[in-house]
């Protein structure tokens, strides 16, 4: 008995391991991250403005996030978050996230949206990395202005603890990311780093970044100075 219990065990453990198709499949995700980002930082007068980029703590990259075609309203992503770290260490290890639920503003059109949020401030951060978070207090969330410039924005956008953009079929536009849960997925994390790790321990710094990782990291790093004045 104990030897067919421990086979069975260790049968389990085999099957729940991560297997080449799961980390192809985290890596391309992690690469379609990078683009859409780059994509969206190199838009100019259509893109996020510069000033706010340089003042985020952290940034939040779901690509293709998709809309429940039979579900009103449910919405499903997983994509991954960074923060700036202390002194010269740039932006971090890319943590694994999923995003579920809420309304993420498809009325600019399209099943499927690349979403991006830019984390203002420490307040802001801490919550992102607790294992789950909803938005949708007051003040903590907000529609991301559009362009070079976010100072002739209202102050209602530029005091949000979080900005959010959605970009589908080209058309890239503030929403508003109110009732939408964010989740720490261990099980991505794993597939990446070798092991479960929450959003936390990613983000800071107990693990190195993947080869996808560190493009991610470049991009930021070549739109957004290391250390923050």
């Amino acid at each position: 008995m104990r030897k067919t219990i421990g086979f069975l065990t260790v049968t389990a453990c085999l099957l729940a391991a991560p297997d080449a198709k799961d980390r192809k499949e985290a890596a391309e995700r992690l690469t379609s991250a990078s683009a859409a980002l780059s994509e969206v930082l190199s838009g100019g007068d259509k893109g996020i403005p510069q000033d706010l980029l340089e003042k985020a703590q952290c940034a939040v990259i779901v690509p293709s996030m998709k809309k429940g075609a039979f579900i009103v309203g449910a919405q499903y992503g997983k994509g991954f978050i960074t923060c700036r770290g202390a002194g010269d260490r740039g932006w971090s290890t890319p943590a694994a996230i999923k995003v579920e639920g809420g309304s993420v503003g498809f009325q600019i059109g399209g099943s499927e949206s690349d979403v991006i949020m830019l984390v203002m401030n420490q307040r802001g951060m801490d919550k992102l990395l607790q294992s789950e978070f909803t938005l949708g207090g007051e003040g903590e969330v907000a529609a991301g202005p559009v362009g070079r410039q976010a100072t002739a924005q209202t102050d209602a956008k530029l005091s949000a603890e979080i900005l959010s953009w959605s970009r589908s079929r080209g058309v890239f536009a503030g929403v508003a990311l109110k009732g939408s849960t964010l989740r720490s997925d261990k099980g991505e994390n794993e597939v990446l780093y070798g092991k479960e790790m929450d959003t936390k321990d990613v983000i800071m710094g107990k693990v190195a970044a993947t080869k996808e990782g560190r493009q991610l990291i470049t991009t930021l790093s070549s739109h957004s100075p290391v250390e923050r004045h």
